[in-house]
């Protein structure tokens, strides 16, 4: 006599194990989506593609299409005068296994900087807006200008770089592509031989754009100039101070006015005025 419960059996193992399998794959997903979500928003250090929004707007802006990093590796000027060959692409679309957020475009100096293509290959191909090409026009010409980039902007570590020490390297000022304007070198008398000079990197914060040039060319086992970007790298003294010396900071506040309520101060030592120190003893309020 047959068993007609097997057929019933099997069915029955059938549907617990498609349940099983299910419960897995519900399980993957949402482990996959609990990573996705805690790189919604990308390392603080991560440097975005010239005219990138704030992080924030272009978090939202950027579709992920991956054409800017595609105009960036099929650029004419891609193309290495040695060997003929394109070089690698600076521009990188994060994979799941970077903490950038997934899909988006952004570059490593120490591996591949960016080259500052005259003509901006990545940033017109931008469908969204993520990448606005307003903040690379320059006004006079209204055409696109490389030096109104703001990828980042240059830092150096003195503690290690060793200019600081006396051994002579100018590595980062002569790969910078505005050589002698966003890199210069300042000569300092060496004290401790009293013979020879220093010659220290400064970075003029108005001039620098954050290629990575010099972070690539930096001859330190780790570089001891690298990119941060802006907002990071950069304090802000606020509005309220301003350069006496500087025409255009003083053209700023010049239709603010002077009244009390128009100033803002953070302590009761910014109240007072400079010349109310002129006749009292030293203070350390």
């Amino acid at each position: 006599m047959s068993d007609t419960r097997k057929p019933e059996i099997s069915e029955r193992r059938r549907f617990f194990t498609n349940i099983a399998h299910s419960a897995g794959l519900g399980v993957m997903g949402g482990l996959l989506w609990a990573g996705y979500a805690d790189k919604a928003k990308s390392a603080p250090l991560t440097l975005r593609p010239p005219g990138a929004l704030d992080e924030k707007d272009f978090l939202s802006t950027c579709i992920k299409c991956g054409l800017c990093a595609e105009a960036c590796k099929n650029r004419p000027s891609n193309i290495d005068t040695d060997t003929g060959k394109p070089r690698p692409e600076t521009l990188r679309m994060a994979k799941a296994n970077e903490s950038v957020t997934i899909g988006t475009p952004f570059f490593v100096p120490s591996s591949v900087p960016c080259y500052m293509c005259e003509d901006i290959p990545c940033a017109p191909v931008c469908p969204t807006g993520a990448l606005d090409i307003a903040s690379l026009t320059n006004p006079a010409t209204e055409k696109l200008d490389f030096r109104k980039m703001q990828m980042g902007i240059a830092v150096v570590d003195p503690n290690s770089c060793i200019a600081f020490w006396g051994i002579q390297c100018d590595a980062c000022y002569r790969a910078c592509p505005l050589m002698d304007e966003a890199i210069k070198l300042k000569y300092d008398r060496n004290e401790r031989t009293g013979k020879h000079a220093f010659l220290k990197p400064e970075i003029d914060m108005n001039v620098c754009t954050g290629c990575g040039m010099c972070e690539k060319a930096c001859v330190t086992k780790k570089p001891a100039i690298f990119i941060h970007p802006r907002e990071i790298a950069l304090g802000y003294p606020g509005d309220h101070y301003v350069k006496g010396w500087d025409t255009k900071d003083q053209q700023r506040v010049a239709n603010q006015g002077t009244k009390e309520k128009d100033v803002t101060t953070k302590t009761e030592r910014s109240k007072k005025k400079a010349s109310d120190y002129l006749n009292e003893e030293v203070s350390y309020e």
